[in-house]
């Protein structure tokens, strides 16, 4: 299976795919096909928020690490490794997006932000928003320090052992294996977001189908998008 398609409430005339490592072509060719024209961000592990447009030049990348469109054809997307990409879809299928969300981008905001620019640019509530989350590191494998806990407003001496299991390096040091789909579900229902599905796989356990970069280093990265189209 190269290429993934979410299992989501999203309207048929809404499309989204997922790359895999099996994927054996460029980012581009992915959409061969489709009817979408790809564009790209810069990803930063920021919470910044593009609106595109047909009107953008395509070899401008901007420094952001989400984007929406209401516009046909035009497909957002995000590359990530470990990170979690998060997909988004208004109901009617009038507005998509789509989120880079690692635990810095969480941390800055980087889903409710999403949120508010589709809620600012559509005028849909958040509750008419449907959200798919994809491959990322998964809460047996993402061993994270106390700072950031400390990021993410959690207290280290008292945290949710649902979303951080402690853990006792060899040295004696604490650390926590996070769940990090759990914690952007959580952002995401804090904003009124409910319609939510995904999330349930580990990059750094599956290296059939997944790149990894905190199991391999390597800087190989899927890609997922979403766009609207006729």
């Amino acid at each position: 299976m190269s290429l993934i398609r979410p299992e989501w409430d999203a309207p048929s005339t809404v499309s989204a795919l997922m790359s895999t490592r099996a994927w054996p072509h460029s980012r581009e060719q992915m959409f061969d096909g489709t009817g979408a024209s790809p564009r790209w961000l810069h990803l930063v592990h920021g919470a910044a928020v593009k609106r595109w447009s047909h009107d953008d030049d395509t070899a401008v990348r901007p420094r952001a690490d989400a984007a929406w469109t209401d516009e046909i054809g035009l497909a957002c997307t995000v590359t990530a490794a470990d990170c979690l990409p998060v997909l988004f879809s208004t109901s009617d299928g009038r507005a998509v997006a789509a989120a880079h969300a690692g635990w810095r981008g969480l941390a800055a905001g980087v889903l409710e932000n999403t949120v508010a620019a589709l809620r600012a640019g559509t005028g849909c509530d958040a509750a008419d928003l449907v959200a798919w989350l994809g491959r990322c590191i998964g809460p047996d494998a993402f061993e994270v320090g106390a700072d950031v806990l400390k990021a993410l407003a959690v207290n280290p001496g008292a945290p949710d052992p649902a979303r951080f299991k402690l853990r006792i390096r060899s040295d004696g040091s604490p650390a926590w294996l996070a769940n990090l789909p759990l914690l952007a579900r959580d952002r995401l229902a804090s904003v009124g977001v409910a319609q939510i599905s995904g999330g349930s796989w580990c990059t750094v356990q599956d290296a059939s189908r997944f790149f990894s970069f905190r199991r391999d280093g390597a800087a190989e990265r899927m890609v997922a998008a979403v766009w609207r189209r006729n």
